[in-house]
């Protein structure tokens, strides 16, 4: 018997990326139970507000008065506030739904320390990572009361909202009197053990504490003194900057020293200065799940992204996440997503899989994936490569279930964007063929599995000139000259214009892609197979299938810049084709075959629409 499908979604895109033209995205309008997605059928947005949008110029000094070392506004340089709020998130969302944006994860919104970093080479906390007050928005970014109506607004257009929240520090507040000798280098719990004031041979402090390995009160009852291997000292000035109050005791941070991120120091060391909290402390872990409640309690938000989540201990974890999924369950938020960053550049998934495991964290962000899409558009590597880290899904706590809905991602503001990775590893490149694989691998990353992650500005072909400060450019007008001087692909605009030009080619593939990819639910929910691989650059393909139904999709990309052929694999059931984006053949070739020519860099996502049964 022959069975067709249901028809499909009137959708088409361009046969490869060298068209460029695909039709205006399709908009499916608000979804009423938008709470009731999975993680897995999100596509989410990355933005950091001091760079998006200037929707209140009156806080662009945020609770600060005077010159830029003390309230961290600069518009001209690179490291410090420009001038994005809240407000200007919320008057974009418009842009971000014809995008197909499903949910917004924005850099940390917390009042911040304004200025950090010795004379010279002072920088500001327009980032959001250098917290002093955990309960409130960064008077630069506008008031609680903004943050409440940004939250509202984006879920009455079926939109969710991604906090990012930091547990493993706080700004750089508390200092060592007896720092500058070492420069500050991290002194180990052997060297330094707790039990005494200045290692081994020192007098004896914090009788009848058995180390940071139990957590429980009655253990660290017994911690007092925190000078076993520094001497902290918080300024004066600075005494009562930590919101909560408890924050602004030293004995809740480690005060070891600086972290160089290898062995003992990746968990226990200050990064690059930043007060590391003592995650094991009983009441830092009480404290951070109160604060963080709050956030969920009051503001309804949908899910944290979690900062720095592998130099955190594995038991704060078990306490934490638990305790965050209750608070959101308790609310209403039954599909609450908590993902942590554990970076790893390379296309093996066994690393961050062990925070899944270990630490049990529901989810990581996906630095296998990101390796990999980087090793076969910017190093020319075989498709294997991405085939071998899929196989690796098996791995996660979970397995290919929680390898479903880890976000993926081509390039963020700490590694610089997929266009600069691309550029770094062909420096000869031209601005098109740029084009044509920052597009290809979008393609990609929103027909695989996961949640994909697009980066502000990579809809707008932005295109840094390295990592860090380098990748976060601002959207609205800059005045910033490292900025205004990158050579964007796919447009004449630099970043001195305002970049939300619906018609860009980027933009205008992603809406696409993320129309086809909400109107079928094989592409957010359905199991995925590989289908093809090759060992040198070429075809990579893999099969989706409707989570409900079974029906069979095909995504079959090429890899290379020149026109490639592959039989691809499929169900032996299969006997017809529909195309959703590129070119399918209307019918296999033989039982389980169906011939594909793909153009440069080109891709094909179909759907079987006939069967034999």
């Amino acid at each position: 018997m022959i069975r067709k499908s249901l028809p499909l979604l009137a959708l088409g895109l361009a046969a490869c990326a060298t068209a460029q033209t695909p039709p205006a995205a399709v908009s499916t309008g608000p979804e009423v139970n938008f709470r009731d997605r999975l993680p897995s059928e999100e596509i989410v947005y990355f933005v950091l507000p001091d760079r998006f949008e200037n929707g209140d110029p009156t806080n662009d000094l945020g609770d600060f008065t005077g010159n830029r070392l003390q309230t961290g506004y600069d518009p001209t340089a690179k490291g410090f506030f420009h001038g994005g709020d809240l407000k200007g998130l919320t008057d974009r969302l418009d842009y971000l739904e014809k995008l197909g944006v499903t949910a917004i994860w924005f850099a940390p919104i917390f009042q911040n320390k304004p200025v950090q970093g010795p004379p010279g080479d002072e920088s500001a906390g327009y980032h959001g990572y250098w917290v002093t007050d955990f309960t409130r928005p960064d008077g630069h970014f506008g008031t609680r009361e903004e943050f409440k109506a940004f939250v509202g607004a984006a879920h009455a257009r079926g939109m969710k909202v991604y906090m990012d929240i930091i547990t493993n520090h706080t700004a750089d507040v508390i200092t060592y009197a007896d720092g500058d000798a070492t420069n500050f280098e991290y002194r180990s719990k052997g060297d330094y053990p707790y039990s005494t004031r200045g290692g081994p041979d020192g007098a004896r402090i914090n009788e009848g504490f058995m180390g940071d390995s139990d957590s429980s009160e009655a253990n660290f009852a017994k911690l007092t003194d925190p000078n076993y291997a520094y001497i902290p000292v918080v300024p004066e000035a600075e005494k009562d900057v930590k919101v909560p109050a408890w924050l602004n005791d030293p004995i809740y941070y480690h005060n070891r020293g600086n972290s160089s991120f290898t062995g003992e120091d990746s968990r226990f060391g200050d990064f690059s200065g930043l007060d590391d909290l003592f995650t094991e402390h009983p009441r830092v872990r009480a404290g951070m799940i109160e604060i963080f409640g709050d956030w969920v309690r009051d503001t309804g938000v949908d899910g944290f992204r979690i900062d720095t989540a592998r130099h955190v201990d594995p038991g704060f974890w078990q306490e934490f996440v638990p305790a965050l999924e209750a608070v959101a369950k308790e609310n209403g938020i039954p599909n609450f997503h908590m993902f942590g960053e554990v970076y790893k550049d390379i296309p093996e998934n066994g690393y961050i899989a062990e925070y899944t495991r270990r630490d049990k964290l529901p989810a990581v962000l996906d630095f296998a994936f990101q390796a990999a899409m980087r090793e076969l558009l910017g190093r020319d590597k075989g498709t294997v490569v991405l085939a071998h880290m899929f196989d690796g899904d098996v791995l996660y706590e979970g397995g290919e279930d929680t390898a479903g809905k880890l976000p993926t991602f081509l390039g963020n503001h700490d590694m610089g964007r997929f266009s600069t990775l691309i550029k770094w590893d062909k420096p000869e490149i031209s601005q098109d063929e740029l084009l044509k694989r920052v597009m290809l691998g979008h393609a990609m990353m929103l027909s695989l599995r996961g949640s994909p992650v697009i980066y502000y500005g990579d809809e707008q072909g932005f295109v840094g000139d390295g990592n860090d400060q380098l990748a976060r450019e601002d959207m609205f007008p800059s005045r910033t000259a490292v900025y205004n001087d990158n050579d964007l692909i796919g447009t004449d605009a630099t970043t001195a214009d305002s970049n939300f030009d619906e018609n860009h080619p980027l933009f205008r593939l992603i809406a696409e892609f993320s129309a086809i990819r909400r109107a079928h639910s094989a592409l957010t929910r359905g199991r995925q197979e590989v289908r093809h691989y090759e060992q040198e650059p070429g075809i990579f393909a893999v099969s989706r299938f409707d989570p409900d139904e079974g029906t069979e999709y095909l995504a079959v990309f090429n890899t290379t810049g020149a026109p490639r052929s592959a039989n691809v694999m499929l169900g032996y059931d299969a006997r017809r084709l529909d195309t959703l984006a590129g070119s399918c053949p209307a019918a296999v070739t033989a039982p389980g075959s169906a011939a594909f020519t793909l153009p440069a860099f080109g891709w094909a996502v179909c759907r079987v629409s006939e069967t034999s049964k």
